[in-house]
């Protein structure tokens, strides 16, 4: 075969999507037909079709979850007692009820699949997902399967469960005080809106007493806008100035500061109606953009310290046989095996006589 025989085939498999997740095919895998990028998602494929579960890619496009170089780790430290107590929910006899963060959880397809396990391990009674924490209750019968055996399930379709043994730690306190600035800065908006109209339709001079009263209530609903809702750009402009730098609130805080006491000068001395609705309009909507952008940073859970990153568990040599257990039961002298992909957890001297380390967790370089 020539060599642009082979770069044309070599071209052709690579225009070859997979039929579970989507992705370009470097290796094709062929079964019944369909293309797949890897043997990880060509087993998934083969486990939703053996349950009789493959409306799952007619809900959502390529709708599955990529699983080249995903390692599948194994999940047997969660069967000990003193792990268990801290992942389940509920445990008796014959019901058992445990919930996973997934965060692999992203369309309508991955909570039809995870809301059916029952239909491929019938140990498992119930699931419900909940798309916005992208987390999975599941309610099972301890009897007839284990907690370490339904996350390898998970882990096996594409979801796997993002353990942490300290997620039950107290709730943060919720701060409500951006919230009341906005809704302060909304209520104030709508009135001075409100209050305007006479200047926006035109109203003649017989009707200025009426005005002068709309531009006294309007001046007296900016008060608290600026003083309280729209204070923190002005506290953050005073801090900068004080660190002899310039941040993003600094523009913003000298326009609020502009129109309220421009506005409060036209008002006072009868020379115009000033700019209060420009003014109350701006704040609201800053605080609009805040809002949004508070609850993206909690979606993106960046609380979570270095340890979260961690492997819960590692190999551990006993006796001739390697045994999976927590890290944190790890004493000095022991021997561990990391498996590739996974994450060194602890300091260690290298017995392999070669062996690749990626630096990047620690560089923070691609």
């Amino acid at each position: 075969m020539s060599k642009a025989d082979l770069l044309e085939l070599r071209q052709t498999a690579t225009e070859v999507q997979c039929y579970h997740c989507g992705q370009p095919c470097d290796e094709v895998h062929w079964l019944e037909e369909k293309s797949f990028c890897c043997y990880g998602c060509k087993t998934v494929f083969e486990i939703l079709n053996a349950n009789d579960l493959c409306e799952y890619y007619s809900l959502d496009e390529k709708a599955g979850v990529p699983l080249k170089n995903v390692h599948q780790e194994s999940f047997a430290y969660l069967d000990e007692k003193s792990i268990r107590k801290k992942v389940v929910e509920f445990d008796s006899a014959n019901f058992s009820k445990v919930t996973f963060f997934i965060p692999a959880i992203h369309c309508i397809s991955c909570i039809w699949l995870l809301e059916n396990l029952q239909k491929i391990d019938i140990a498992i009674l119930r699931s419900q997902v909940n798309f916005a924490r992208k987390t999975v209750t599941i309610e099972f019968d301890p009897q007839d399967t284990k907690l370490s055996a339904i996350a390898a399930l998970l882990s096996s379709i594409g979801y796997t469960p993002q353990i942490n043994l300290d997620q039950k730690k107290e709730k943060k306190v919720v701060d409500k005080s951006l919230l009341f600035k906005l809704a302060i800065a909304g209520f104030c908006f709508g009135n001075v809106m409100l209050f305007s109209f006479p200047e926006y339709l035109g109203i003649d001079q017989a009707d200025h007493t009426l005005m002068r009263i709309f531009s006294w209530l309007n001046l007296v609903l900016s008060v608290p806008v600026f003083f309280y809702s729209g204070f923190d750009y002005l506290r953050s402009a005073i801090k900068s100035f004080k660190q002899k730098q310039i941040n993003i609130d600094v523009p913003i805080a000298a326009g609020l500061i502009a129109l309220f006491f421009r506005s409060s000068y036209d008002i006072i001395s009868a020379t115009g109606p000033g700019y209060l609705d420009s003014f109350t309009g701006l704040v609201f909507f800053l605080l609009i953009g805040r809002w949004f952008q508070s609850k993206t940073y909690e979606s993106l859970a960046f609380d979570r310290d270095f340890t979260s990153y961690f492997p819960l568990a590692v190999n551990k040599l006993m006796g001739d046989d390697w045994k999976p257990v927590v890290i944190y039961e790890l004493r000095p002298g022991d021997q561990i095996r990391i498996r590739n992909m996974e994450i060194i957890p602890a300091d260690s001297v290298l017995l392999d006589e070669l062996a690749y380390i990626d630096y990047s967790f620690v560089t923070g370089e691609a």
